[in-house]
């Protein structure tokens, strides 16, 4: 079930370990897209803490919040850019989106199925999309602490397989989140050296997020008919219309 959109904002611009976690994911995501210049970029689930640094050079931003989730005024203080919506009938057009960005959102829904079917609905052709999911190996899915701690966790294998199936191409996928899911003194200033030294380990290491970018790729569709012209046909009837003289029986001039 999704997370009450209070205790979201809470955790994610109130709390030094939510904006912590704010920081490491939106960095990531950096990574893969460094800019959206006039493309069309949409959150799904409570992503919009990851949206803002494409507010500037975007053609168009939206955060969607699911209505049981609940949805908040973003950005603070600016024109309001979120939306309330359900989660398998979002409004917005068919094959209009080029990013997508979904966090507490394939996790917490009880309709995966249907939500992917939509997310694949309004991306465009060649469109890309990035997932953050709990890491079911991860010590952020263990504790109810976070909001990580809740709905379904993955496994890298699983989310990868459940992308495919909705046709989605995988690009690139990576673990993020290393340090622990503790508000401690301790574990707050030696963050920045967890997350170094766990992004030198292997995947399965247990970051404590799955963040898997896709893309969406649609075949060509076969063209119809003849497509070239024969160059050299086969000339198995020539002859029987006007058979051909044989040298060898052929009247010799008298």
């Amino acid at each position: 079930m999704h997370l009450d959109v209070l205790n979201l904002r809470q955790f994610y611009y109130r709390s030094a370990l939510g904006r912590a976690a704010q920081k490491v994911i939106r960095d990531e995501l950096a990574q893969i897209w460094p800019e959206a210049k006039g493309q069309m970029v949409v959150g799904f689930g409570f992503a919009v803490p990851l949206l803002r640094p494409y507010l500037a050079d975007a053609r168009r931003v939206i955060g969607l919040m699911p209505g049981p989730q609940g949805v908040m005024p973003w950005p603070p203080g600016e024109r309001n850019l979120s939306v309330l919506c359900e989660d398998t009938l979002w409004p917005i057009e068919t094959g209009h989106v080029d990013k997508l960005v979904m966090m507490h959102g394939l996790d917490t829904t009880e309709q995966p199925t249907a939500l992917l079917d939509e997310a694949w609905r309004v991306l465009g052709p060649g469109g890309r999309a990035v997932f953050v999911v709990p890491n079911r190996a991860g010590l952020w899915s263990r504790s109810d602490k976070t909001p990580f701690g809740y709905g379904r966790p993955y496994s890298l294998g699983q989310l990868e397989a459940q992308l495919r199936q909705h046709q989605f191409v995988i690009e690139r996928t990576l673990s993020t989140l290393y340090q622990p899911p503790s508000s401690g003194r301790i574990w707050r200033k030696s963050a920045g050296l967890l997350e170094r030294v766990g992004h030198a380990l292997p995947l399965i290491a247990a970051g404590g997020v799955l963040m898997i970018e896709v893309s969406k790729q649609k075949a060509a569709t076969p063209p119809s008919g003849l497509t070239a012209t024969v160059r050299r046909p086969l000339r198995v009837l020539e002859g029987i219309a006007k058979p051909a003289a044989n040298p060898e029986t052929a009247r010799r001039p008298t």
